[in-house]
């Protein structure tokens, strides 16, 4: 190894003389539009910095992060970090203070969850951010990442990251009996680590776009590799509904498999290669080798484009499709299957339901703030005090339309009815008492059911064609005067869902998804019927419903409903009634009642 030598007196002294003090360096000038990015960027993080939430165990222990959406203190997070929580934790806000929290929704699937922080003053409202538009993100946006990694921030000021969208509509396969599906999510560089799970994802706007839940980590898994997976804000939109009114909500199935018609080729066309028989894609007509062409609105051309189009929706969900048969297209709405079993009764001395085990969540014991006043626990919902909450307000603003409660008894409804094959007039009586119940339908030929004794599937789906006409108006009748009295089976908030009411004067659409309308959802069942009600999200007007007449007594599995969509409201005696009101059954028209006069409690 060289080194240099020590320079001698003489040699310095000259050095000394060369040196010359240099002039101070001009000031860089730094582009207007850096300038402009970064202010923009700090005025973003200081809008939403209020909003971030670290999601904590009774006593403050961090065990994740979320965001909080609208001003009564609902707030996003994931379901993996509520689910070691239990329905009631504490939420820490960037104020520094705890606040008592309770679960609301969950969606163990798609990895989300709804939690509802309490305020420390009654009715003060909370910081909320606004929703974006995931679909309009593009790989090399730019996005920020807020939450508590690591659970640094003792005094709970989130940690704020920056990065690059690396890449969109990304499938991330179940971690486990089906669990914790990323299906059509965000990738992203902007680091995430644990203790981000459930933070909110910003553009640069500060509009919510994704909610950060994975990341590829290094071997020891603490450490981001430099990828990480935010849920997107659109998927979410799709369960709102669901997760307000406290249901465990479950991802959607088509009901048969999808997959590449040939394995060889660069681009093969995707195709329905089995379906199931109780299926309603069957039910539609759907059938082995049609090629699946547009999904939801969404072009399919790979079996990747179906996987994340298909796992963003809820099950139930009605969703249109086209499909290649023959080289001729065809459009269809079908009702989506669900993903995990349903739970369904015990038979009595039979072996108990087959099914995944539902994932346990625990409750403490004795004792809770205001918070616990707010859980329920119900089959099938992970939170039943929400339900009710949502369900009573719906309700409430229906009731805006006329209080149909002090009409009970007999409904004569007088018209005009057209058919296919043949018109004339219409008579409609719904005769309901104590312990009886009787429905007359005249379209020409006169029609009698006798819904509480008559229990042959047959007769309770008559008129023929109409898939329960006469059983519709009996629920619709008993909806409207009883409400919740009179659904010993179930009365509930169902969520959000789109209906597909056909044009009011009877033109064929230019396509099924432009009719679709978004509702609100009631779900009912009296004696083996169950039935879904439709209200707008505009202005909660009924809109519609669809009437399920079971198979037969052991079997709740219902086929196609009786559809009835209602038009034209009018006033009868200060309560709206509709004017037009037309009923399809398998994918057909069966008729259009236009009544003329409502007599109401005769």
């Amino acid at each position: 190894m060289t080194r240099l030598l020590a320079p001698t007196l003489a040699s310095a002294v000259l050095v000394a003389a060369l040196v010359v003090p240099a002039a101070p360096a001009a000031p860089i000038e730094v582009d207007k539009a850096v300038l402009d990015a970064q202010s923009q960027r700090i005025a973003t993080i200081k809008k939403v910095h209020p909003a971030i939430v670290a999601v904590c165990m009774q006593g403050g222990q961090g065990v994740g992060s979320g965001v909080i959406i609208d001003p009564e203190g609902y707030a996003l997070t994931n379901f993996h970090v509520v689910q070691p929580t239990g329905p009631l934790m504490q939420a820490g806000l960037a104020d520094g203070k705890l606040y008592d929290a309770v679960v609301c929704g969950i969606d163990k699937v798609g990895d989300v969850a709804l939690i509802r922080l309490l305020p420390k003053e009654k009715g003060k409202p909370f910081p909320f951010v606004a929703l974006g538009d995931s679909d309009k993100v593009r790989a090399g946006d730019w996005s920020l990442a807020m939450g508590n990694p690591f659970s640094l921030a003792m005094d709970f000021t989130p940690t704020v990251t920056y990065g690059l969208v690396s890449g969109v509509n990304r499938y991330q396969p179940p971690e486990g009996k089906g669990l914790l599906e990323y299906t059509d999510c965000i990738q992203i560089e902007t680091s995430i680590n644990p203790g981000n799970s459930g933070g909110p994802l910003f553009n640069m706007q500060g509009e919510l776009i994704g909610i950060n839940g994975r990341g590829s980590f290094e071997k020891r898994g603490r450490v981001n590799s430099g990828v990480g997976y935010a849920i997107s804000i659109n998927q979410i939109k799709n369960f709102m509904g669901h997760l307000r009114a406290g249901i465990d909500s479950d991802h959607a199935t088509l009901g048969a498999a999808v997959g590449s018609a040939n394995e060889d080729s660069q681009l093969p066309p995707v195709v329905v290669k089995q379906i199931l028989d109780e299926s309603d894609a069957f039910r539609r007509g759907i059938a082995d080798g049609d090629q699946l062409l547009v999904f939801a609105g969404r072009d399919v051309g790979s079996t990747n484009n179906y996987k994340n189009a298909l796992g963003i929706y809820p099950r139930e969900w009605r969703v249109p499709l086209t499909v290649r048969r023959k080289n001729e297209r065809k459009e269809f709405l079908v009702r989506l299957m669900g993903n995990m079993d349903k739970e369904k009764p015990p038979v009595p001395g039979g072996p108990p339901p087959k099914g995944p085990a539902p994932v346990p969540v625990p409750v403490p014991k004795g004792g809770g703030g205001e918070n616990a006043k707010m859980y329920q626990a119900k089959p099938g919902y992970s939170n039943w005090y929400f339900n009710v909450l949502e369900r009573d307000k719906l309700l409430t603003a229906f009731k805006k339309h006329g209080d149909f409660s002090t009409v009970p008894g007999v409904w004569v409804i007088e018209g005009a009815y057209k058919m296919p094959d043949r018109e004339g007039a219409l008579k409609i009586d719904v005769v309901e008492a104590k312990d009886t119940a009787k429905v007359t339908l005249k379209m020409n030929i006169e029609t009698t059911l006798e819904p509480l004794t008559q229990n042959d599937r047959a007769l309770q789906k008559m008129p023929l064609g109409s898939g329960g006409l006469m059983m519709a108006m009996y629920h619709y009748h008993r909806f409207l005067t009883l409400g919740e009295k009179g659904f010993e089976g179930g009365f509930a908030h169902g969520g959000n869902e789109p209906f597909y009411p056909y044009p009011a004067d009877g033109s064929v659409p230019k396509s099924l998804a432009s009719l679709r309308v978004d509702c609100a959802v009631i779900l009912t069942k009296h004696g083996s019927v169950n039935c879904r009600w439709y209200f707008s999200l505009k202005d909660s007007t009924l809109l519609g419903f669809e009437t399920y007449v079971a198979k037969d007594s052991k079997d709740a599995d219902e086929a196609d409903p009786c559809e009835v969509s209602f038009y034209d409201y009018k006033d009868v005696d200060g309560r709206k009634v509709p004017g037009r009101i037309e009923v399809r059954h398998s994918d057909k028209r069966y008729a259009v009642l236009t009544p003329t006069k409502w007599t109401l409690n005769k």
